[in-house]
């Protein structure tokens, strides 16, 4: 009775929202930790999204792909990254999509949208190429100069570090513009505003007053600092389980032994105790942090004054909101680009610094392993829905399964127009991402037909269920029962050997399925 009620509650829900199409404001973080927010069990201010989160949703068993184009390709297109040559496959190489595999713009663009982008791109093609109607494209991860940017597909002249100028503050502001434009010229029409953030990517930039702020948070440590977030996660009731023991011997995945010799004997390859660096170590370590969360509250600030913008067009309550990120907190260690000065002040333009791994364990509390990893380090992210006059709840958290593969469909549904029928209309096969609509009025909805598939850098896993497959690149399948287990600490697959049979025969049909999808022209 009480799933009938829900279900005509939806359908009801359904024909409201069909007869008035919402704006749309996409915000995608980059190498954003899982517990980087506040609303997530972090003691970053980001009173931004952490009132976004009180207002709507929160999802706690949200993935992406563990890595950023990856992620990219899936949630623009509702396909797997591999599925549209995004990623490779055995035999298929990373490329260009298929000309099947349109973006979500191109359909929304059908239903009456407008179209914009702002901030990183890191998809192949062009914005405007692919259904966006003005863009700002930046995808360089410097954030005090531009060595060359494109204006609506058009190239533009980059320009040296200047006084004033932050990469995360101009994406934010060229939002802004566009949604003025919008609302002078477009405002009988919806918007879809995808605003890309580098922010927190290395290197780790910036601004000296918002380093001020948590140059002394971090002295404590790595250690401390993930329990301080994991006993707040509890608290909100996103962690349940124990928290996962060091993995000390877990670096970078790539591995530059120039870059150590250009960083110093401060940097710390390996997520070692706290209390066993160094005096200088540590401060060397306190200061990165410091730039991390400098960087995440700045995004939260510009994502405030995008906000803000449009409560001024009285669009606000009318604006479907989604925030997550593209992978977890990356352990990677590395100089490059424009290299690195030991002498300039640590997060300025001419400093090279990354997060590592001690930091990024921190970061993605509760889980295990990092960025390009396929365990719940690297590919599970926050995801904030906010909605007020579609989404009922306020400040709860959903369990509710779902993965980037699932935006595309979910933005398809809420048009309430042919968009949704449409899809697999021009030649495309079906797409595996499924909507997630209906959890918007249920705080978990049910079992997903098909499995979560993963696979990057020759890591791969298997979600069914509660069940998860999983292995490292090279490594033997290991298998956790998420219930009850959601931090992978037991592996199960010794005591469940033809659970594990089953699930990796399930992944390796999936990869033959997603091959054939591939190859199709």
């Amino acid at each position: 009775m009480k799933r009938l009620a829900l279900t005509a509650v939806y359908l009801l829900c359904n024909l409201a929202y069909a007869a008035e199409q919402p704006n749309i404001l996409l915000i995608l973080a980059d190498d954003l930790g899982y517990s980087d927010l506040g609303c997530y069990g972090g003691e970053i201010e980001t009173p931004n999204l952490d009132e976004l989160a009180a207002g709507g949703l929160r999802y706690t068993q949200f993935y992406n792909t563990a890595r950023c184009w990856p992620t990219r390709a899936a949630m623009m297109t509702g396909y797997y990254a591999q599925q549209v040559r995004r990623d490779t496959l055995p035999g298929i190489k990373r490329g260009n999509r298929p000309g099947w595999a349109k973006l979500i713009t191109e359909y929304l663009k059908d239903e009456g949208y407008r179209c914009y982008h702002s901030g990183k791109w890191h998809i192949d093609g062009m914005p405007l190429q692919n259904g966006f109607d003005r863009s700002y494209y930046v995808n360089n991860h410097g954030f005090f100069r531009l060595k060359s940017y494109f204006l609506d597909d058009k190239k533009q002249p980059g320009f040296e570090p200047r006084n004033g100028w932050y990469v995360t503050t101009a994406k934010a502001d060229h939002a802004i513009a566009q949604l003025k434009e919008h609302a002078e010229t477009h405002a009988n029409k919806p918007f879809f505003q995808f605003l890309a953030f580098t922010a927190p990517h290395f290197p780790l930039h910036a601004l000296p007053e918002d380093i001020k702020l948590f140059r002394d948070r971090y002295k404590a440590g790595w250690n401390k600092i993930q329990t301080q977030r994991w006993k707040r996660q509890k608290k909100l009731g996103i962690a349940k389980n124990q928290l996962p023991s060091p993995e000390p011997e877990l670096g970078p995945p790539y591995h530059f032994d120039s870059a150590y010799k250009i960083l110093g004997p401060s940097e710390v390859r390996f997520p070692k105790r706290w209390d066993s660096l160094s005096i200088e170590q540590k401060k060397f370590q306190t200061e990165k942090m410091a730039i991390h969360a400098a960087m995440v509250y700045r995004m939260d600030l510009e994502i405030g004054r995008v906000l803000k913008q449009i409560r001024e067009m009285n669009e606000f309550e009318d604006t479907l909101i989604l925030f997550l990120s593209d992978n977890g907190a990356s352990s990677e260690i590395m100089v490059r680009g424009d290299g690195h000065d030991p002498e300039a002040p640590p997060g300025s333009a001419f400093t090279y610094l990354c997060l590592g791994p001690g930091w990024s364990t921190a970061c993605n509390t509760p889980f295990r392993k990092h960025k390009t990893w396929v365990h719940e380090g690297g590919a599970a992210t926050p995801l904030i829905v906010h909605w007020p006059n579609g989404i009922q709840a306020r400040g709860e958290l959903n369990s509710t399964v779902g993965h980037v593969i699932d935006i595309a469909p979910t933005l398809l549904e809420v048009t309430g127009g042919k968009a949704q029928e449409n899809w697999h209309n021009r030649n495309a096969p079906k797409a595996p991402g499924q909507s997630l609509f209906l959890s918007f009025t249920q705080v978990e909805t049910e079992t997903r037909k098909k499995p979560l598939w993963f696979s990057h850098d020759g890591h791969r896993a298997l979600r069914d269920g509660d069940w998860k497959l999983v292995a490292i690149k090279g490594g033997k399948w290991e298998l956790y029962d998420l219930a009850n287990d959601r931090n992978e600490v037991t592996n199960l697959a010794s005591r469940l050997p033809e659970r594990v049979k089953r699930m990796e025969k399930k992944w390796g049909e999936m990869q033959k399925e997603f091959i054939k999808t591939a190859k199709l022209k």
